[in-house]
Parts: C-alpha cells; sequence; structure tokens
C-alpha cells in the first residue's frame, strides 16, 4: 500500500485487535461482550450501523441475519464474497456488541462509552470514499436533530465525504418502508449505482 509504513499498518492492526478484545462493557450486558467490526481502514465503503444482532454477536460477522441477506442482495446488489471483503467494506458500529434485549424484545441502545472509546479512532484512520450510514439511531449519532426521511433522501457529507443514511432494513421498519416508498422508487436505485460505481469502476 503506496504511502503506508510499517508502523502506519501496524497501528491499524492494532486498533481493530484493541477493538475486538475490549470488555469495557463486561457487566452491563447479560452475556459477554464480542465486539463485531470487519474490515480494512483503505476499503472505499464503510458502514457504519448502531450495534451488532443477536445473530451476529454469535457469528462474529456484521450483518450476518436477514436483515444482512436484504441489505447485500436485494438494496446493495452485491453478494456476500463482495461485502465481507475487507478491501472493499469497512463494517463497523457505533455500539460495537450486541446490548441485549428490552423487556419489549427490541435491542437495547449500545452504552455511550463504546463510540467514546472507539468510534473517533475507527473515523481517523479511514481512507473511505463513502460512508453508509445504516438505521435511524446511527444516522441520530452523526446528524442529531435532523428529519430522518430527510436524511435518507439526500446526500449528506461526513469528514468531507459522501454519506448515504439508510433506513435499518430489519422487519421492523415495514411500516416506515410502506410510508415511504420513495425510498425504493427514487432513492435507492441512485445508491445502488454510486456502490457499484466505487466498487466495481463502472457503472451496474
Amino acid at each position: 500500500m503506496p504511502g503506508k509504513s510499517r508502523s502506519d499498518l501496524n497501528a491499524e492492526a492494532d486498533l481493530l485487535e484493541r477493538i475486538r478484545a475490549c470488555r469495557e462493557c463486561r457487566g452491563r450486558f447479560p452475556h459477554e461482550p464480542r465486539p463485531v467490526v470487519r474490515g480494512h481502514p483503505t476499503a472505499p465503503l464503510a458502514q457504519i450501523s448502531q450495534a451488532p444482532s443477536r445473530s451476529v454477536h454469535e457469528s462474529g460477522f456484521p450483518f450476518d441475519d436477514a436483515s444482512g441477506e436484504k441489505l447485500r442482495g436485494e438494496w446493495y446488489g452485491i453478494d456476500r464474497e463482495v461485502f465481507y471483503d475487507p478491501s472493499r467494506f469497512y463494517i463497523t458500529s457505533v455500539g460495537k456488541c450486541f446490548p441485549g434485549k428490552t423487556p419489549r424484545g427490541g435491542d437495547r441502545k449500545p452504552p455511550k462509552i463504546c463510540a467514546d472509546l472507539w468510534l473517533e479512532a475507527e473515523l481517523k484512520r479511514l481512507e473511505n470514499t463513502i460512508f453508509l450510514i445504516v438505521g435511524k439511531a446511527a444516522a441520530d449519532y452523526f446528524f442529531p436533530g435532523e428529519t430522518f426521511h430527510e436524511l435518507v433522501m439526500h446526500t449528506r457529507t461526513l469528514k468531507d465525504k459522501d454519506t448515504f443514511v439508510l433506513p435499518h432494513p430489519s422487519p421492523l421498519n415495514i411500516k416506515w418502508f410502506k410510508d415511504h416508498p420513495e425510498f425504493f422508487h427514487e432513492r435507492l436505485p441512485s445508491i445502488r449505482k454510486r456502490l457499484h460505481q466505487v466498487l466495481f469502476d463502472k457503472e451496474p
């Protein structure tokens, strides 16, 4: 990798190792923390969501669940091999561990300390071309106070890079999808086209 010294490369690898080894939230969850992050900082696409699901906690692969199948196949139009290629995608989240369930069955919000410890350090190392922010909770972290629908429908800028906000592909969001069909007809095709241009250096 031109321009990267051995010390830079070691520092990048060390950051991922330290994130994966983190147990700061031991005792906050009813399970052992398992931080999930994947990719290389030079990957052109950096995807950030709220936190891993229970399935991801068990497998160790981000979006290794039904939501991930929809995100990769239906929305991005790519296969698992491309999505999990660390040279193409850097995949992380505001909270690195599955935070557990609420009494009503939804996922708890990740503790703020996780982002404080790791997220800014990750952002400083990234050399991506595009940010993908998945889900309202992650969008609220980066763009507090902005209307989610407006964030989804218009390209934003994060760290001087084009940033696309997407609704979470979870089945729990079915009402949002029904209320906003324009996402599928007007917005998603242009996002997919841009991703394919970056991933494959050609029109989809």
